[in-house]
């Protein structure tokens, strides 16, 4: 099956979440963009979350609130992060 190509986006999201995280061996590329980031695909955990809310919110001006119930829905997916940035990025 053919990986996804990334966005503009999505690559750039893919590199905080590695730089955030300090994530080795890997690339922006190897993350697919549908695939979950907590759980079976990236792996990730809840340390992971806050460590890429800070992230988030250090590079694109994005704040969440910690508690809230849309935050699961805006971390499905490295596509899904990508969206969430486009929408409310402060430039």
């Amino acid at each position: 099956m053919a990986k996804t190509a990334l966005t503009d986006l999505e690559r750039d999201v893919a590199n905080m979440i590695i730089e955030a995280l300090e994530l080795e061996d890997i690339t922006a590329d190897d993350i697919e963009p549908e695939a979950p980031l907590f759980g079976d695909g990236l792996g990730l955990d809840s340390i992971d979350a806050l460590e890429l809310g800070l992230a988030l919110q250090k590079r694109y001006g994005i704040r969440l609130d910690s508690d809230a119930e849309e935050n699961r829905e805006h971390f499905a997916s490295l596509r899904q992060l990508s969206a969430l940035v486009a929408e409310r990025r402060c430039d």
